[in-house]
């Protein structure tokens, strides 16, 4: 009975061989679990606070935002405001210068009309004062200036309304009205006065004789010789030409009388331009004979 409790005795004071061991490794887990544990706090708070300072970050971001937004709609409702008020100051002034402008159209409507007064009242006064004042000399000077611009004007009216022989040729009556042709250039004009009968007288290329005049009648008897061929021309009226043609020529010389006095003719000869240099070789021909 002896051995039997010593052997109990001796197991349950030393204990089985395997329990240190797991103590120790419960221990060793316990202590892992333990830093673990604390390791993934660790990493959870980490974890907390970056998750919280971006909340804290985007917070402020979003209030910068709606902070600049707010400046912006402030800005935007001043300037609408500004705009408007601008807009008011305009059409004010907009209304103050139409109504300066009727006003200016009415006063210049007032001026013109009060200018126009005074010179029609300037007007009647100065008719009214020359009217008085004129005198009989007055009169006569007047009287005397409106027949040398009505003689002016009849001149002016006869170089217009000058007559044309049956060939087309303009017909001078006087010396004024041979100045006039003579400027066209068309032709030469020789001018020439025949006193007496019986008298013959050369007159350019022809030589003209005077045999007789009728002073009522405005006639004359001539003789005209040409390239030595001598032709009477009977009752020839005043200012009425007489044509001829000289050897190889085409256009026709003519003779005018203008006036007809006791035996004595003055008028003109015209001679075409075309036919000077068959004059000139008439002259000449005549010059060697």
């Amino acid at each position: 009975m002896s051995d039997i409790s010593e052997v109990k005795y001796g197991e349950s004071k030393n204990g089985p061989a395997w329990q240190l061991p797991a103590i120790i490794l419960l221990a060793l887990l316990a202590l892992g679990g333990l830093g673990l544990a604390w390791s993934n706090s660790a990493k959870v708070d980490a974890a907390r606070q970056a998750v919280a300072e971006q909340v804290k970050a985007v917070q402020q971001s979003v209030q910068q935002d709606m902070g600049g937004l707010k400046d912006r709609v402030t800005l935007a409702e001043k300037t609408n405001a500004d705009l408007q008020g601008d807009l008011k100051v305009v059409t004010d002034r907009l209304k103050i210068t139409q109504g300066q402008l009727k006003k200016a159209r009415k006063e210049a409507s007032e001026q013109i009309t009060a200018t126009t007064d005074k010179l029609t009242a300037l007007d009647t006064s100065v008719h009214s004062e020359l009217a008085t004042k004129a005198t009989s000399d007055d009169v006569k000077t007047v009287d005397t200036k409106v027949t040398q611009v009505s003689s002016d004007l009849s001149k002016t009216n006869a170089d217009l309304t000058m007559a044309k022989s049956e060939l087309g040729t303009l017909i001078a009556k006087n010396h004024d009205e041979i100045d006039v042709l003579r400027r066209m250039g068309e032709r030469d004009y020789i001018e020439f006065t025949i006193v007496g009968k019986n008298k013959p007288q050369k007159v350019g290329n022809v030589t003209v004789e005077l045999k007789g005049t009728n002073e009522k009648k405005n006639r004359a008897n001539v003789v005209l010789t040409v390239e030595d061929k001598a032709s009477e021309d009977k009752n020839r009226a005043i200012n009425q030409p007489l044509f001829f043609y000289l050897n190889n020529t085409h256009l026709p010389e003519e003779l005018v009388i203008n006036k007809i006095g006791k035996n004595q003719i003055t008028g003109y000869l015209s001679i075409p331009k075309a036919n000077a240099p068959a004059t000139s070789a008439t002259s000449a021909s005549k010059s060697g004979q």
